[in-house]
């Protein structure tokens, strides 16, 4: 071994490991904020009159607009569609499938703002994994196969971080290892 390898081997931290594994945190958390965000998305329409020459027609003319909009009254953890096929499934009981409509969102935001301020890491991507694992399990029954192979991805990344997790050098309880 010349010089130059022992003293990158004595190295505290590999700099593009703990690099990456913060980028995949960071990509990780907001993916999962992202997603528990959305489930409070709905759409609002608005009419408004149809505008002749400046003014607002005399017909009774009207424009229906869309807006996204998010609110508490348009939270779905399951989205609807998938809502009647799961309630379909004799293997998922209807107060399970109620219940876990209700905590969906509310998991998914918490999970990711652990994520990204870096509070107990790897509890929190083991149980990020879990909340993963079990939407696999849903979309299996109700035949959704494009779905489980981008949660199978979302699978691998975690355990990706997992892994690498010794390189998390920027996290809020690092100093505990929890």
């Amino acid at each position: 071994m010349n010089p130059e390898q022992i003293s990158e081997s004595k190295l505290p931290c590999d700099l593009g490991a703990t690099l990456g594994v913060l980028l995949l945190r960071s990509w990780l958390a907001l993916r999962a904020i992202g997603s528990g965000i959305e489930k409070y998305a709905g759409t609002a329409v608005s009419d408004k009159g149809v505008m002749i020459d400046g003014a607002v027609n005399s017909y009774g003319l009207t424009d229906a607009t869309t807006t996204k909009v998010y609110g508490f009254a348009y939270y779905h953890g399951v989205p609807t569609a998938l809502m009647d096929k799961f309630a379909a499934e004799p293997l998922l009981p209807g107060p399970a499938l109620k219940l876990y409509d209700a905590i969906l969102g509310p998991a998914f935001i918490l999970l990711g703002l652990a994520l990204l301020v870096g509070f107990a890491t790897r509890y929190t991507l083991f149980f990020m994994g879990l909340l993963y694992t079990s939407l696999t399990f849903g979309l299996i029954l109700i035949n959704e196969s494009s779905g489980v192979a981008w949660l199978g991805i979302h699978i691998t990344l975690i355990a990706l971080m997992l892994f690498y997790s010794k390189y998390n050098k920027f996290e809020l309880t690092g100093r505990w290892k929890i």
